[in-house]
């Protein structure tokens, strides 16, 4: 398990994307087909990148999608393994006799 925690989606989308390009949040949701709400959202780590998502930023930056969902997996997956679960390990039939 990989213990430093990855950068979440929007933060690239902020910081990589939207702010060397010098255009607004408002700019940025327009040209993306969404609410201003809904980018600051994302943009804020408030929110996921959905799939419908993923392709609205990979077509405005000429990415892939999957590249954007899988920031998203993986940042999912280490808040995820961060907390603490209580699971029995499954085991055959044969095993449990």
């Amino acid at each position: 398990m990989n213990t430093r925690k990855p950068i979440h989606p929007g933060e690239v989308l902020q910081q990589d994307v939207i702010e060397p390009l010098g255009i607004s949040i408002t700019e940025a949701a327009k040209c993306l087909g969404v609410s201003q709400e809904t980018l600051a959202a994302l943009l804020n780590t408030n929110s996921s990148v959905t799939p419908e998502m993923a392709v609205r930023i990979g077509k405005a930056t000429r990415t892939s999608p999957e590249s954007w969902l899988q920031m998203q997996i993986k940042y999912d997956l280490w808040v995820v393994n961060q907390k603490t679960f209580e699971v029995e390990e499954w085991t055959t039939s044969s095993e449990a006799r």
